[in-house]
Order: structure tokens, then C-alpha cells, then sequence
């Protein structure tokens, strides 16, 4: 599937964003608010059943951040850092426009 410019340009700019995690272990990391700026552009959700597939095309069922690359949590657990964001948790069964399948 091609990559739009602008989508390009989004998820480029909001991993350039991001910053290096402090020595603090991940876990330790904050959850990532619904109400963030790079959230709330990126479409975020903490449930990927409710993405509005009208605002969000792309979407596709089964789609969740546990199964997109740029998610490091650990299988089975219910949250997980994400690089988007910067390494604050998100929900693995959340979704945003980001989301690069896992390969």
C-alpha cells in the first residue's frame, strides 16, 4: 500500500517529536492521554473497535496497536510503549492513524 506524502509527513513528524526515554524504566512511563496533541492528530483511541471509520479510512478491522510495529509492550499485556508517542503507554488494543502492520 503506498504512503501518502502527507502521511508521510505526519507520522515523520511526530516520530521526530519524540524523545529519548530518561533511565526511568518503561514501564514506569506514563499513559498516553486521548487528549495529546499528536494523539488527538493521529486519531488515537484506547479502543480500536470505536475508530471512526468514516474520520479514518484506512482503518481496518483487526487493526490494534498490539500488532503495529511501532508498539514494544509485551504479548498479552494491556498496555505497551509506543514510538509515536514517545515511549508512553498505550493501550494494546488502542489505534491510530500511525499504524504500520507488524511484520
Amino acid at each position: 500500500m503506498p504512503v501518502s506524502r502527507r502521511r508521510f509527513m505526519i507520522i515523520a513528524a511526530s516520530v521526530a517529536s519524540t524523545t529519548v526515554l530518561s533511565t526511568e524504566s518503561r514501564a514506569d512511563a506514563p499513559l498516553l492521554p486521548v487528549t495529546d496533541p499528536t494523539a488527538q492528530a493521529l486519531g488515537y483511541t484506547e479502543d480500536a473497535s470505536k475508530v471512526d471509520k468514516s474520520k479514518f479510512a484506512r482503518y481496518q478491522a483487526g487493526q490494534t496497536c498490539a500488532n503495529c510495529q511501532l508498539y514494544s509492550g509485551k504479548p498479552g499485556a494491556a498496555t505497551g510503549p509506543c514510538a509515536t508517542y514517545g515511549g508512553k503507554l498505550v493501550y494494546a488494543k488502542g489505534w491510530c492513524n500511525a499504524y504500520v502492520k507488524k511484520a
